[in-house]
C-alpha cells in the first residue's frame, strides 16, 4: 500500500510538473520583433548551460555528502580502535582523494557544458 501511495504521488509531480510546463512551449518567441514577454531559453545553448549549471551543483553535493561519510566513518572507526588509527588515516585520505578527483572531473564536464 505504500508503495502504491508512493507511485501516485510521483505521477502526480510529473503531471504536474508537465501541464505547468505546457504553456511555455506553447508561446512565440518573445524576443523576435517587437516583444516584451521573458524568455528564460533565449538561446540555443542555454539549455545546455542550465543542466550543466545544476549538473555542477548536484556533482559538489554528492562529492560533499561521500566525502562527509568517509570522515566520519574514518573517525568511528578510530575511536573503537585507535592503535588502527594510522591505517584507517591512509585509507581514508586516498579514498577522500578518489571521491575528491571523480568530483573535479565531474564539475569541470559540467562547466565545458556552460561555457559551450
Amino acid at each position: 500500500m505504500k508503495g502504491l501511495i508512493k507511485m501516485w504521488l510521483i505521477a502526480l509531480a510529473v503531471v504536474t510538473v508537465f501541464g505547468l510546463a505546457s504553456p511555455a512551449f506553447a508561446q512565440e518567441a518573445a524576443h523576435g520583433e517587437g516583444g516584451s514577454g521573458f524568455a528564460l531559453f533565449h538561446t540555443p545553448t542555454a539549455g545546455a548551460a542550465f543542466g550543466g549549471a545544476i549538473g555542477a551543483g548536484l556533482v559538489l553535493m554528492g562529492g560533499g555528502a561521500g566525502i562527509g561519510r568517509i570522515g566520519g566513518s574514518a573517525v568511528e572507526s578510530m575511536a573503537r580502535q585507535p592503535e588502527a588509527a594510522g591505517q584507517i588515516s591512509t585509507g581514508m585520505l586516498i579514498s577522500a582523494a578518489m571521491v575528491e578527483g571523480a568530483t573535479l572531473f565531474g564539475v569541470v564536464v559540467c562547466l565545458l557544458a556552460v561555457l559551450k
